[in-house]
């Protein structure tokens, strides 16, 4: 025991008093920072030039008469003849010519041609559609003599309460909770993922490393290929705590000061993974910020926290074992490796795939099977988490990836004690599965 703690120090202590370590820890979330509110000002850049310049020959008057400019596309109507308009309309410095033609009130489709030297994107088309369409149906409401009031009572607008909420826990929207859900299951399943290869890959380098240059003949003499293994996966997972403590810390910080600095936080920044698709920034403007802490602290943190961390040891250490096993057989071309950790990596990228639609439908057959098989589980549970899935599937999860961890620590273990000290030889995934089943 006392070897195994002298591996797992000397780890951790090579690793963290590395000038490296200091700058990414430091670095990192301040590129985090720079890329939340990069992407919101480049998002911004990019709409303010997104707008064009449209020249519209408009036959039918409608929407020339009709069309309120509220930003976006600026519209520059003229009547002169579309035979010329066509020649001279890009040397003007317009994007585009819209010619509409005359409008008969019975027509329901209406061809409307323009004329562009480039592709325009699918949006700016879409947009000119929308804002023609717009002025039409205006025009529409006004000739058929209806009633502008009458008309505005037409529409209600829904909102969904969760009954069983209202009754139980005294939420009155429901939907503040979800998207609070939503969010977390994305930042726990994505950090996960991020754990797994980053910590992942760097015990396979440590151990490549050392076999390389030959330093783990002279290790091996005084101590079992068990405990070093096992060393290098827990000093190596103690450097990612650490460095996720102090980002857990400082992101926040750092976050509130860039706030502060630039004046507010963009409201149009990209987001992560693919969370612009499952949640919408306008949601969250109709509840006052008490409510969303209300329901932030109002999640199941008992089970969501313990379960997270088990998820997350277990996670890294299943496959962190298997990292190692890799690293002793990589021979002198690192290129090797490649070759060898596509059975580790196809898991976890199958494990995101039904992340994301374990936040969509998180009691899918789909989610409950990737939350409960142990190569998922590390990443699909912890995002199912934050909508309270039955107990006894958390329990059965968490006992079946204790289970797998054992048996795949066993496994990397036997292929490392014989992989580390060989040399001049290839291994391949034959060979590996050949010393798992091995006596020795």
């Amino acid at each position: 025991m006392n070897k195994l703690w002298l591996i797992i120090k000397r780890e951790y202590l090579v690793r963290v008093r590395k000038k490296s370590f200091l700058i990414v820890t430091i670095l990192a979330p301040l590129a985090f920072a720079t890329i939340t509110f990069g992407m919101g000002f480049l998002t911004a850049y990019m709409t303010r030039n997104s707008t064009k310049q449209i020249l519209v020959k408009d036959d039918s008057g409608v929407f020339k008469k009709y069309y309120k400019q509220k930003g976006g596309n600026v519209y520059t109507f003229t009547s002169g003849k579309i035979n010329e308009l066509k020649r001279i309309y890009h040397k003007k410095g317009y994007d585009m010519l819209a010619y509409i033609p005359a409008y008969n009130d019975d027509l329901e489709n209406l061809k409307v041609k323009y004329y562009s030297p480039k592709k325009p994107g699918l949006s700016t088309l879409g947009k000119v559609e929308s804002d023609i369409s717009k002025s039409f149906k205006e025009y529409k409401i006004e000739k058929s003599n209806l009633d502008r009031q009458i008309l505005d009572k037409l529409y209600v607008d829904v909102s969904l309460e969760n009954a069983e909420a209202i009754d139980s826990q005294g939420d009155k929207t429901g939907k503040v909770s979800l998207i609070i859900s939503t969010a977390l299951a994305f930042v726990m399943g994505f950090l996960l993922y991020m754990v797994i290869f980053i910590f992942g890959t760097q015990v396979m380098r440590s151990v490549m490393e050392e076999k390389i240059n030959r330093i783990v003949e002279i290790i091996i003499s005084s101590v079992k290929p068990f405990e070093l293994m096992l060393g290098k996966v827990i000093g190596v997972g103690a450097v990612g705590l650490t460095q996720l403590f102090i980002w857990i810390i400082f992101i926040p910080v750092i976050l509130s000061l860039a706030g502060m600095f630039f004046g507010q936080v963009p409201q149009n920044g990209g987001s992560m993974m693919g969370m612009e698709s499952q949640i919408n920034p306008e949601d969250l403007k109709q509840f006052p910020i008490n409510m969303v802490i209300h329901e932030f602290f109002s999640l199941n943190w008992g089970l969501i926290l313990p379960a997270f961390i088990l998820f997350f040891l277990g996670g890294y250490f299943m496959y962190s074992s298997l990292f190692a096993a890799v690293g002793t057989a990589i021979g002198d071309d690192q290129g090797e490796s490649q070759s060898l950790i596509w059975p580790i990596t196809v898991p976890v990228v199958f494990a995101m795939i039904i992340m994301f639609n374990s936040v969509e439908n998180p009691d899918s057959q789909l989610a409950v099977f990737g939350s409960i098989f142990p190569l998922f589980s590390p990443i699909v549970m912890p995002a199912r988490l934050p909508f309270d899935p039955p107990i006894w599937q958390v329990g059965l999860s968490l006992v079946l990836l204790i289970l797998t961890c054992v048996l795949f620590i066993w496994i990397s273990a036997k292929i490392y004690r014989t992989g580390i000290l060989m040399y001049g030889k290839k291994l391949t995934v034959k060979d590996m599965i050949k010393m798992t089943f091995s006596r020795n």
